[in-house]
């Protein structure tokens, strides 16, 4: 079987594909990839008929090889790439043969980058899901010396491919729409909540990040608040007035007060934003963030008209001499 080799990784290398939903009422929240729209991209670049379970890479790549041909896609955060000491194009497909080295180093934009294999990571499901869950303690960090089983290939000799993504790593404004608590913050605060720039904290990982800005903490009514059933993309309001938003681990219950939540199409955005990434907040409807929100079909439409085939540039072929280049002969005296 096709395996996936793992040597001097950074401190945030886990499996993820796209979670665990239906759990909340076991105290078990999604999960799953941080970048959720980083795995559909893979898929299309692959011609795979849904996402499959990928290498989430925080910050810091690794060193991979793998025992079998096989076609990987690079995908989220735009990170170094090498092959054998050659650069490789992120936002791309790629073949990896037996005895080749792929090298990925740090980000250069963005916070987590995905190395998805055309078949797959096979690693064991736990409750639907291969999902590294951190919070929840199933799975954990990949380590120097992992080999992670890998499923076929569907068409190793497929032409590589290129995708033009829309630009989701250097901030910029988020949706929010209400949610059962945003009536508990008065006009005047959510008036200035969506004025305020903010920046992204220090304090932060795939359970929730924290918004820094200027001026005053906001303020709420909630006295005494009952612990209520919290979601990705919530934003809380601690008592000391700071805003946190819920990422893919959250806890699936909490007290604190939401002004409303990040709907679901700009939570990648959110998850790429480096410390220090300027965001905003604009209000929308609920019906507003349901139109925004694709289907699986519709999203994977959308990026697959962003595809384009890989031409490669002559100059980087160390073996072009080896290819048949004239596609017929011919005596001259026959045309």
């Amino acid at each position: 079987m096709n395996a996936l080799r793992i040597s001097a990784p950074g401190p945030g290398l886990s499996v993820q594909d796209l979670g665990r939903p239906g759990h909340l009422s076991q105290g078990l929240s999604r999960g799953g990839a941080a970048d959720r729209l980083a795995l559909v991209e893979a898929a299309v670049l692959l011609n795979l008929p849904a996402p499959v379970a990928a290498i989430e890479m925080a910050l810091m790549g690794a060193r991979f090889q793998v025992d079998a041909p096989t076609r990987i896609a690079l995908t989220g955060a735009e990170m170094s790439a090498q092959l054998n000491d050659a650069p490789l194009i992120w936002n791309a497909s790629h073949l990896i043969r037996p005895g080749d080295t792929l090298v990925i180093g740090p980000a250069r934009a963005g916070c987590y980058g995905y190395l998805t294999p055309a078949g797959g990571i096979a690693t064991p499901q736990i409750m639907g899901s291969r999902a590294t869950h951190f919070a929840a303690g199933i799975g954990g960090a990949l380590s120097d010396g992992d080999c992670l089983p890998l499923g076929d290939d569907p068409a190793p000799d497929a032409a590589p491919q290129r995708l033009s993504p829309d630009d989701r790593l250097s901030g910029g404004t988020l949706r929010i729409m209400p949610g059962p608590q945003t009536d508990l913050f008065t006009d005047e605060t959510r008036a200035r909540f969506y004025a305020t720039p903010f920046t992204r904290g220090t304090t932060g990982n795939r359970q929730g990040v924290r918004l820094d800005h200027d001026g005053a903490p906001f303020d709420h009514q909630a006295q005494s608040l009952a612990s209520d059933l919290i979601v990705p993309g919530d934003v809380q309001m601690t008592g000391d007035g700071i805003p946190y938003v819920l990422m893919a681990e959250c806890q699936t219950m909490g007290g604190y007060p939401r002004i409303g939540s990040v709907i679901p199409a700009d939570l990648p955005r959110l998850a790429q934003a480096t410390p220090g990434t300027k965001l905003r907040f604009a209000p929308v409807t609920v019906e507003e963030a349901q139109t925004a929100t694709l289907s699986q079909k519709a999203e994977r439409q959308a990026i697959s008209t962003r595809l384009t085939p890989m031409i490669r540039d002559p100059h980087d072929i160390a073996d072009l001499l080896s290819y048949q280049l004239i596609s017929g002969a011919t005596r001259g005296d026959d045309l």
